[in-house]
């Protein structure tokens, strides 16, 4: 049989085929529009992920029998808004998560209403990207549309809705609305007063892993499927990719150093830190997991080689970085403002401790540094809440580099292990499907089974304690800096 992991990501919607031994057959990516109507937003329409998702299936299983399809799933770009009608039609295009228009009802929450209720209420605070901000501006700015609202749900869950007409969402989609319950699972009845809107516009919550219905008769016979093709609720594109990497069960570790960059740790145990510094969802594995997140990670590296040093070459700018842990330069990664551990938008990217003998390697060398200190921070906050954390996976695109891997060893003094296949949310939705149906027992069990380790990069003693050294200097940086961000933008 055949399983289907959809990751409906910001700029394109990528579809992979996997078959009952968690070998990948196909992969296929279809773009689709961003729109930015004003500085700082960011929208797309619901109806173009439906339609390149549609079409994406139909070549992607060009050549393979559509028959033997059993199960589709989703991994999914998290906290976007999408809002339909009593007649089921999209009332206005999506707010996604990168869009930065909630500023003021963000004041608003975590001021006026507070940062002690909403973590009491939510598990969290409240951050631009999130849901529950966007449907308050919506009430403010867009009243008329705001009256029109009959279901609120997340983009994944729009595709999960057009395949067999179930209203559902997950709890790790859901955990980062800022309206779930998060410890117990299931809507905040305050949240929504506080949104000023009824539970019965949100969708009924599933585990990630769990069937919530089958593919409508039409759309089957237009893809070439069985008539009991089952859909699984799916999960966040983070929560899903740590199902790809095998970060389910207790103390598991993934660090993503994608376009931006996390750390994700799974824990049986609900858990939040004092300060909020870290997000506390629930996991595609029916516990939970905290989750740094840092707006530029990757993106560090391509903007200093791209822009600044004019070059594609990353690998021949990395050849020339000789000492690691003696560098006496740093550099803090906040290109686009930090979400984790700091949130705060004016915090931004800076280089302290240049010489007259500094070199282009030294630079080089301390954006991929401190990208990984920064990740260290969140680390730490993990570490706090009592989490033994040994070792952690790797994916993204600046895990092909065996430098800034290295360095990530040595920061955070773990075992790093690298997978033999790495495709992230669109693998693990197809893992949730084929739990879904009873392919595996379980998550974990699925994960155990599809998920290979083929190198470990171990930490070395000494190195590891001279980045020790350096990270104690690095953390006194943000500190010293924050109150000039403050007057600087």
């Amino acid at each position: 049989m055949f399983y289907i992991g959809i990751d409906l990501g910001t700029s394109s919607v990528k579809l992979l085929l996997m078959d009952d031994n968690g070998k990948v057959r196909n992969i296929v990516s279809r773009e689709y529009p961003l729109f930015f109507p004003h500085p700082g937003w960011s929208e797309q329409r619901p109806q173009d992920w439906y339609k390149e998702s549609i079409e994406g299936v139909k070549e992607l299983l060009q050549g393979f029998d559509a028959k033997k399809v059993a199960g589709i799933s989703f991994g999914g770009q998290m906290h976007g808004l999408v809002v339909l009608d009593e007649k089921d039609e999209v009332i206005r295009p999506a707010i996604l998560w990168n869009d930065g228009r909630t500023t003021k009802e963000c004041d608003y929450l975590n001021q006026t209403i507070g940062k002690e209720k909403l973590s009491e209420y939510a598990a969290n605070i409240a951050f631009t990207g999130f849901t529950a901000p966007k449907i308050l501006w919506m009430r403010e700015n867009e009243p008329e549309n705001f009256k029109r609202i009959k279901k609120i749900m997340l983009p994944k869950d729009y595709l999960a809705y057009k395949l067999t007409g179930t209203f559902c969402t997950d709890v790790s989609d859901a955990s980062g609305m800022l309206l779930l319950d998060v410890k117990n699972r299931r809507w905040s009845d305050e949240m929504c007063e506080i949104c000023h809107i009824t539970k019965e516009m949100l969708p009924k919550v599933y585990e990630s892993y769990e069937c919530v219905g089958t593919v409508k008769p039409e759309i089957a016979e237009e893809l070439g499927l069985t008539a009991n093709v089952k859909v699984a609720a799916g999960a966040g594109d983070n929560a899903a990719a740590a199902v790809a990497t095998g970060t389910v069960g207790d103390g598991k570790c993934n660090i993503s150093l994608g376009t931006s960059g996390t750390i994700f740790v799974s824990s049986k145990k609900f858990g939040v830190d004092e300060n909020n510094a870290l997000h506390a969802f629930c996991d595609a594995n029916g516990a939970y997991h905290l989750m740094g997140c840092m707006l530029s990670a990757a993106s560090c590296n391509k903007w200093w080689n791209d822009e600044i040093l004019q070059t594609k070459d990353y690998a021949k700018e990395q050849e020339q970085i000789k000492k690691l842990g003696e560098n006496h330069v740093y550099y803090l990664p906040y290109l686009m403002g930090e979400r984790s551990p700091y949130n705060n938008p004016n915090a931004r990217a800076t280089f302290i401790g240049m010489t007259m003998d500094t070199t282009r390697a030294d630079m080089t060398q301390a954006v991929l540094e401190g990208v990984a200190f920064a990740l260290r921070d969140s680390f730490e906050v993990a570490k706090k809440l009592g989490l033994k954390i040994e070792r952690t996976k790797i994916c993204g695109g600046g895990a092909k580099s065996p430098l800034w891997k290295k360095m990530i060893a040595n920061i955070l003094n773990i075992k790093v292990d690298v997978l033999e296949t790495e495709e992230g949310p669109s693998l693990g939705g197809a893992m949730l499907a084929a739990v879904a149906c009873g392919a595996y027992e379980n998550v974990e069990q699925a994960a155990t089974q599809i998920v290979k380790v083929v190198e470990t990069i171990e930490p070395e003693p000494e190195l590891a304690a001279k980045y020790e050294a350096r990270y104690q200097q690095y953390r006194n940086i943000y500190p010293a800096c924050k109150n000039l961000f403050d007057k600087i933008i």
